[in-house]
C-alpha cells in the first residue's frame, strides 16, 4: 500500500514538474513571438531618411509610423502620450511607488537609413540557426556567408531575423523600439515591480544627424536616460565620434579638349588630386577601435565643377580638430597650384563625444552594467563607431549611455537581428528601472 502510494506521489510530482517546464516555456516562448511579430510589424513601415527634403520629420512614413506607435503606447496604458508636428514621441509610465526614485528615459529612433532601401522589406525567421551559410534570396542568389560574417555563428541554436537581400532590416533601430515597448508593457502588467516615473521617447531623422535636434529635453523631464540603439548583445557605451561633414567644391574651366592647352582647368582632375593628398590609410576601411578617419561619401562632377562631401571623426578632440584644419590646409594648397579660389571648403560639426558629459555620471553606467550581469549578459563596454541621438542629448543636458538593441550589419542587405538580443535588451531595461527603484 505504501508503495502504490509513494508511486503515485512520485508520478503526481513528475506531472506537476513537467507542467510547470511546459507552462515556463510557453511563457518564453510567448515573450519572445511578442517582441518578434512588434518588431516584424514595425519594419513593415517605410521610414528611411532623406537629408535633401529639410523637414522634420524628413519622409512622411516617418510621420505615420509614429502615429501607429503613439496609438500602441495608448493602447498597452502608458499616460501623456504627446506626438509633436515634428515627429518627437514621448509617453510616460507613471511611478507606482511612494520612494523617491529619479526619473529616467528610455530613448530610440524611427527612422532607417538612407544608405540602403527600406521599402517593402521582406523579412524571414530564420528558427534555430544551424550555423551554416544563409540564403536571403534564391533567385539572385544572394548569401550571408559565415566566412564574411562569423558574428553570426555565436546565434547558433537561436532564432536569427534576416532579409530577403533586396533590403536592410530596419533593426537599426526598430529593434530598439521594440525592446523598450515590450519591457514597458511588461512592466504595466506586472504591477509588482515597483519603479519610479520612466519616459519613453522616439525620435525622427537619427540617420541623417538630426534626431536630437529639435528634443525638449525640459519636457522630457528626465535626469539622464538610455538610448537603446546598439549593436549586438551586451554593448554600452558611453564614447562616441566628434562628428563633422565637410563639402569641397572645385571650380574648373571647359574649353573643346582639341585646343585645351595651357587653357583648360578640369575641376574632376584636381578634386582627383585633393583626395590622394589625404592620408590614405585614414579611411573607414583601415581603422578600428579609437582610430578616426576621414570618408569620402561621394563625388559629383563635370570638368566645371565638382563637388566632394566627406565625413570627418575622432573620438579626440583635439584630433578631431586637427583634421578639420588639414582638410582646410589642403584646400588652401590646390588654390596656391591652381589659382585662387579654385576650391573652397564648407565644414559643420554635427556633434561631439558624449564621454565629456557622461563620465563625471559614471554611476548611469555601472547600473546599466550591473542590470546586464543581472540578464546573463556580459557588458561590452566599448567607444561607439558613429553616432546616437545620445551624443547631442548629453550635450542638451540629458546624459544618454547607449545600450545594445541587438542587430548585426546596419544599413545593408546583410543586416539581421536575433530575436533571443531584442528579448535580452528588453530584459536590460527592465532590470535598469527596478533595481533603480530598489537603490
Amino acid at each position: 500500500m505504501f508503495y502504490k502510494t509513494y508511486c503515485k506521489s512520485i508520478k503526481i510530482l513528475l506531472s506537476l514538474l513537467i507542467l510547470i517546464r511546459y507552462l515556463y516555456i510557453y511563457k518564453y516562448n510567448m515573450t519572445v513571438m511578442n517582441i518578434a511579430d512588434r518588431f516584424l510589424k514595425y519594419v513593415s513601415f517605410h521610414t528611411t531618411s532623406d537629408s535633401e527634403t529639410n523637414l522634420t520629420p524628413s519622409t512622411p512614413g516617418q510621420m505615420v509610423f509614429a502615429q501607429f506607435l503613439a496609438e500602441e503606447l495608448k493602447s498597452i496604458g502608458l499616460s501623456d502620450v504627446s506626438l509633436d508636428s515634428n515627429g518627437y514621441l514621448m509617453a510616460t509610465l507613471p511611478a507606482n511607488t511612494d520612494k523617491k526614485v529619479p526619473t529616467i528615459g528610455f530613448i530610440s529612433h524611427v527612422d532607417t537609413s538612407p544608405d540602403m532601401s527600406g521599402k517593402n522589406i521582406k523579412p524571414k525567421i530564420i528558427y534555430n540557426y544551424d550555423g551554416n551559410d544563409i540564403l536571403l534570396n534564391e533567385e539572385k542568389l544572394i548569401v550571408l556567408e559565415t566566412s564574411t560574417y562569423p558574428e553570426i555563428l555565436q546565434y547558433k541554436g537561436q532564432d536569427v531575423i534576416v532579409t530577403d537581400g533586396t533590403t536592410l532590416l530596419g533593426a537599426d533601430d526598430k529593434a530598439g523600439i521594440a525592446a523598450i515597448v515590450t519591457a514597458m508593457e511588461y512592466l504595466i502588467a506586472n504591477p509588482d515591480i515597483k519603479h519610479g516615473k520612466i519616459r519613453v521617447g522616439f525620435t525622427p531623422d537619427e540617420e541623417i544627424g538630426r534626431g536630437a535636434h529639435l528634443f525638449d529635453v525640459e519636457k522630457f523631464g528626465a535626469e539622464w536616460a538610455y538610448t537603446i540603439d546598439g549593436g549586438e548583445i551586451g554593448e554600452l557605451e558611453y564614447e562616441n565620434f566628434n562628428a563633422a561633414g565637410a563639402k569641397v567644391t572645385f571650380h574648373g574651366i571647359n574649353v573643346h579638349p582639341g585646343y585645351a592647352k595651357c587653357k583648360m582647368k578640369n575641376s574632376i582632375r584636381i578634386a582627383n588630386q585633393f583626395i590622394s593628398m589625404l592620408p590614405r590609410h585614414e579611411t573607414p576601411e583601415h581603422t578600428e577601435g579609437y582610430e578616426g578617419f576621414y570618408h569620402l561619401m561621394s563625388l559629383e562632377g563635370t570638368v566645371e565643377t565638382t563637388t566632394l562631401n566627406y565625413i570627418i571623426r575622432d573620438h579626440d578632440r583635439d584630433r578631431f580638430e586637427r583634421r578639420k584644419k588639414e582638410m582646410t590646409h589642403l584646400v588652401n594648397k590646390i588654390n596656391t597650384e591652381f589659382g585662387e579660389n579654385t576650391a573652397e571648403i564648407e565644414i559643420n560639426d554635427q556633434y561631439y563625444n558624449m564621454r565629456e558629459k557622461v563620465e563625471p555620471l559614471m554611476h548611469i553606467v555601472d547600473l546599466a552594467a550591473e542590470a546586464m550581469r543581472e540578464a546573463d549578459v556580459e557588458p561590452n563596454i566599448k567607444p561607439i563607431r558613429g553616432g546616437t541621438d545620445g551624443s547631442q542629448l548629453s550635450f542638451k543636458g540629458l546624459p544618454c549611455p547607449n545600450i545594445f538593441a541587438g542587430g548585426h550589419n546596419f544599413h545593408g542587405r546583410f543586416e539581421y537581428v536575433p530575436i533571443q538580443s531584442m528579448e535580452k535588451s528588453s530584459q536590460v531595461i527592465i532590470n535598469i528601472i527596478k533595481n533603480l527603484a530598489k537603490k
